[in-house]
């Protein structure tokens, strides 16, 4: 299997403890106040001073709530990134990245100054210090102990520990959006199933987490198909939870036609995603979600790269759908790259395992641990398919998300976007208050046929 090589682009760890999966010591978790940020970025910037200093991110408490407007829509690129000068920036790249250069003649990247915006409600740097403190793997990884909401290890051991970061970073607490879903084919050909998506966190329900309603939830998560025809009415519902080896996900379809809830074991790992035309796994939602125990877990280091950033442009309600989907991929010249620092993570599938995906390599962001590149490669150790995540600040709530994510099919020319707002009116909305009842089987049901 072809594996990712550790060159010069990526910085040794001081930090890489192998086998250790306990909370830090006091002198690290001190570190959160120091050198690094309430979120276990680096503080300083680089040697060069192309990425910056971190100094408390981009916040604008109550303002554009719903759709942030573009803060540096005056910035202009500070170079493209072409196949005249690719080599030059190679170091930079993911080779999944580089191999789109390699598939389309059209493909470029506009790379801008780096700007860290990310920001967060103080609340969550007091929950993520305790967490550095309190916070643990249970035996084989496969969940958490003394962990609360979010973020459990912002001072890592090891890959495994990067990786629950991810999935538990801070989205909002309660959220509902209605977005797009986007399976692009090769000739640039498209049906736009529109989706309306919650996902809250326990601590936000009405009333709070109940210690036993809530046992072991880590969120919940209902999405409904809204469109088209012919999907409408389908709906999913997931529970997701903390300490997986404990009980796994729990999941329930609505299927209109079969006009019945019923258990959907499937939505996790390769199952298919809900509509995507067979180019996304249950997994891949996200860029990646679910449980880990698939893989092994290897932490390479730390890499300067170029990652999609600050994609305000791509929230622009100006903007329409057929201005940003192209024959290939996006078009490039509504996505902002700046050079960040990203956590490299390689995946690979246990022995005795088994998934499409047999090897992802993760690179993710220091700031807010997004993973916001992933290649991901087949059986016989060939890159596939290549994931970004389009970062942006949701400075009105100190929220650090995407405007959307894509997934490209290296192989057939087909591609998947997921998340675009642009043409719908009511994007984004982190002012929800939903109650338990809003996430049960009788809820789903009653979703299925309103």
């Amino acid at each position: 299997m072809k594996k990712i090589m550790l060159t010069a682009g990526v910085m040794a760890l001081s930090l890489v403890s192998a086998g250790v999966n306990a909370a830090v010591s006091e002198e690290n978790a001190a570190r959160l106040a120091q050198d690094l940020t309430p979120l276990g970025a680096e503080r300083a910037g680089n040697a060069d001073g192309s990425i910056p200093e971190w100094t408390g991110g981009f916040s604008k408490p109550g303002e554009d709530v719903h759709r942030p407007q573009n803060p540096f829509a005056d910035d202009e690129p500070l170079y493209t990134i072409t196949h005249a000068n690719l080599d030059e920036h190679r170091e930079r790249l993911s080779p999944g990245q580089i191999a789109m250069f390699g598939r389309y003649d059209t493909y470029k990247m506009h790379i801008y100054q780096t700007r860290r915006t990310a920001a967060y409600p103080q609340d969550i740097y007091d929950i993520v210090k305790a967490n550095a403190e309190n916070a643990s793997l249970v035996q084989g990884g496969n969940g958490l102990e003394g962990f609360s909401g979010y973020v459990p290890f912002p001072v890592p051991n090891d890959g495994l520990e990067v990786i629950w970061n991810h999935l538990t970073r801070y989205r909002g607490g309660a959220v509902q959006r209605t977005v797009g879903q986007f399976p692009v084919q090769a000739n640039g050909n498209y049906e736009m199933v529109r989706l309306r998506e919650q996902l809250v966190w326990p601590e936000h329900l009405q009333g709070g987490r109940d210690e036993r309603a809530d046992d072991n939830i880590l969120f919940y998560f209902l999405q409904e198909v809204l469109a088209p025809a012919r999907l409408t009415g389908t709906v999913l519902l997931v529970h997701d939870t903390i300490n997986q080896a404990k009980e796994s996900r729990r999941a329930w379809l609505y299927n209109a036609g079969q006009r019945r809830v019923r258990r959907a074991p499937n939505v996790a790992y390769d199952g298919p995603g809900t509509a995507s035309d067979g180019l996304r796994t249950s997994d891949g939602l996200d860029m990646f979600n679910g449980a880990p125990d698939k893989y092994d877990w290897k932490l390479v280091g730390k890499k300067e790269m170029y990652i999609p950033y600050n994609n305000f442009k791509l929230l622009d309600e100006n903007l329409r759908y057929s201005e940003i989907l192209q024959p290939g991929h996006m078009n490039q010249d509504h996505v902002r790259y700046e050079l960040h620092r990203v956590w490299v993570v390689e995946a690979s599938v246990k022995d005795g395992e088994r998934h499409i995906y047999a090897q992802r390599n993760f690179f993710i962001d220091e700031d807010t641990w997004t993973a916001s590149v992933i290649d991901h490669y087949d059986g016989r150790g060939e890159l596939w398919r290549v994931g970004e995540a389009y970062n942006v600040q949701y400075y009105g709530n100190d929220v650090p998300w995407m405007a959307a994510e894509a997934l490209y099919d290296l192989n057939n020319g087909r591609y998947l976007v997921l998340g675009l707002g642009n043409e719908e009116g009511d994007f984004m909305d982190f002012e929800i208050e939903p109650s338990r009842q809003d996430f049960t089987q009788q809820a789903l049901r009653r979703m299925g046929i309103r």
